[in-house]
């Protein structure tokens, strides 16, 4: 696997300001400037996922069709889950450029905050391909807010119903169909380590992601059955729901060592990583993507 850009990491991309673009959530990729980097034209696959079976959930922009398209030209075939009809063009987006590699990609749209649904995504990867290789619970949701009595139970509780339960959800499921030696992904965030006190239902459901994938790893591993469970903490990076749910998104990216956010282009490769037998003796591990801001 590898990508074209080299070079100081802080010239690579776009840096902040930018201009204001506010979006309503969770938004578009075509309404974007910069236009997020996915890889479309820089990665390269070397096939190190050949005759896998990926799930992603927010898989048809950000992070998640970074992530559908490098595991694409690696091989794999890809089960792209999203949420909302705004995001149907992004998702027939990601679809292509998984045909395009070769590989077949299989579009499921539906809300993963019910038990029920993240059962059929399941089902529908059991029944088309007997098998899972990959999941990557990706999906989120984030909204910010001035202060605590913003925040209604309802935006709390789905909050944590998208970040958190979700993953339990398919997880849940998946288990029995996944096979020795595959691997279940967790997107966290630099939230969980570095909190954005506007984000504060965002925040506090990515740090119970990164203990309950920890947790989860030991259970796995005591009990012997091949899955690894690990976790990517990226730090800002520039997707459609930053100028749909942060309102000063222009400098957004600006606190970071790098000076910049991440695309999800380079966020990406993190995931094929800990997806391949490369990664056999990680587990319980959270890989942090932050632009140099600290996770200790």
């Amino acid at each position: 696997m590898e990508t074209t850009k080299e070079g100081n990491p802080k010239d690579l991309y776009p840096r902040p300001p930018f201009k204001k673009q506010t979006q309503e959530p969770p938004g578009e990729t075509k309404k974007m400037d910069p236009r997020p980097d996915h890889g479309e034209q820089t990665y390269e696959g070397s096939g190190i996922l050949t005759g896998k079976v990926a799930i992603i959930t927010g898989g048809d922009s950000g992070i998640g069709k970074a992530v559908a398209i490098a595991m694409a030209r690696e091989g794999a075939d890809i089960i792209i889950c999203y949420k909302d009809d705004i995001e149907d063009e992004d998702a027939k987006d990601t679809e292509e450029y998984v045909k395009q590699a070769g590989r077949e990609a299989i579009l499921f749209k539906g809300d993963i905050r019910s038990e029920e649904t993240c059962k059929k995504i399941i089902d529908i990867a059991v029944e088309r391909y007997k098998k899972i290789d990959i999941l990557i619970n990706n999906a989120a949701y984030q909204m910010s807010y001035k202060n605590l009595q913003e925040i209604t139970a309802e935006e709390w509780n789905k909050t944590f119903e998208v970040n958190l339960s979700a993953m339990f959800y398919l997880i849940k499921y998946a288990q029995e169909h996944i096979r020795e030696g595959g691997s279940i992904i967790n997107t966290t965030s630099v939230n969980a380590y570095d909190p954005n006190p506007t984000l504060l239902p965002y925040a506090a459901s990515k740090a119970a992601i990164q203990n309950f994938t920890s947790n989860l790893a030991q259970k796995f591993l005591e009990e012997g059955n091949g899955i690894r469970v690990n976790a990517v903490a990226p730090g800002p990076v520039w997707t459609p729901l930053i100028p749909s749910t942060i309102p000063d998104h222009e400098k957004f990216g600006d606190n970071t060592p790098i000076g910049r956010p991440g695309q999800p282009a380079e966020i990406a490769p993190v995931y094929v990583f800990l997806a391949s037998a490369a990664a056999s003796y990680v587990s319980g591990a959270t890989i942090p993507a932050t632009g140099g801001r600290i996770t200790i």
